[in-house]
């Protein structure tokens, strides 16, 4: 290939500009030339798209969400959007295409191969949801950036001898709610994956308090239920005094931390070499600390397995 584009979509990750640099200065270095879409596939079905050159992503790799925006787009999620959109790359006399995103951009990317333009996807999710991948784009920082805030409430809590609910973002996930969890010493942690009821709270922090722990925190992912409502719950049937706290949107910003730098780094070369070689249909991930790629179908029905050992450390270490 002689000709290729970059475009980024779905929720912004921090690393996807590190991805983002990888692919333009790889490419370059391939004597390839590189056009970065603005806004993802909504900006590809308005050919919002320029050239790139080595200028174009200087001075971006510790910059957190993505230089070439991002937006959802349902049109491209029919038939005759992805028609168009492959239309108009072909047009411009585009060959491959570099997607950078969650599962539902990632899919975009198998059907623009299907219409006939090789696309690869690069993980780009805070998330950590994508079963095919041991971690995705952002998801350090995103853990990183909760255990700062988690951090922080903590010493207030001590301050005041109080609980908090911190609720994490993870619909589906509770990755970041575990890792966090874990890494702030939370005393309970809850997860889509292992839900907790309001008694089994109530349980923890009385044997906490009969130990004589007079604070604590819970960390609880946005998909296991909402905040406010186990603070209400708990301080309702118990004498402690609850403080919920929803981290929200800070979790996707920030500068990227060296692994998800590194990560994006990586990544983006990796897409690029399969393209010089004319593959696509392919998602690049990582595996026992190597970058390698898989068919887009089949990395994506590989089901995401929770790490019930990490968990069940998490409680044992937090009694």
């Amino acid at each position: 290939m002689k000709k290729i584009a970059v475009l980024t979509s779905g929720g912004d990750a921090p690393g996807m500009n590190a991805a983002i640099r990888a692919v333009v200065r790889y490419a370059l270095y391939e004597q390839m030339e590189v056009y970065g879409i603005e806004r993802g596939y909504a900006g590809l079905l308005e050919d919002k798209m320029a050239s790139m050159d080595m200028a174009s992503v200087s001075n971006i790799i510790q910059r957190g969400g993505t230089m070439l925006k991002t937006a959802r787009c349902p049109e491209f999620a029919t038939q005759e959007g992805v028609d168009k959109g492959a239309k108009i790359l072909k047009n411009r006399g585009i060959e491959g295409l570099v997607v950078i995103g969650g599962d539902g951009s990632l899919r975009g990317a198998l059907d623009l191969t299907h219409a006939g333009i090789p696309a690869v996807g690069i993980p780009g999710t805070i998330d950590n949801d994508l079963a095919y991948t041991e971690f995705s784009l952002g998801f350090d920082t995103a853990v990183n950036t909760a255990l700062d805030a988690i951090s922080k409430i903590r010493d207030t809590m001590n301050s005041h001898e109080r609980i908090s609910i911190v609720e994490v973002m993870g619909r589906k996930c509770g990755d970041i709610a575990l890792y966090a969890g874990i890494n702030g010493g939370a005393e309970v942690i809850i997860v889509p994956e292992r839900k907790v009821t309001i008694d089994e709270l109530v349980f923890k922090f009385t044997q906490s308090r009969r130990s004589g722990k007079r604070s604590g925190i819970v960390v609880l992912a946005e998909g296991a239920g909402r905040a406010e409502d186990y603070a209400k719950a708990l301080e309702s049937t118990t004498d402690l005094t609850v403080r919920p706290t929803v981290l929200g949107h800070i979790q996707r910003g920030g500068s990227p931390t060296g692994t998800d730098r590194l990560l994006g780094t990586r990544c983006g070369a990796y897409a690029v070499k399969l393209l010089k070689a004319g593959t696509g249909g392919r998602i690049v991930g990582l595996k026992k600390g190597d970058i390698y790629d898989i068919d887009i179908d089949k990395g994506l029905a590989l089901k995401k397995v929770f790490n019930s050992e990490l968990y069940e450390l998490a409680n044992i270490i937090s009694l």
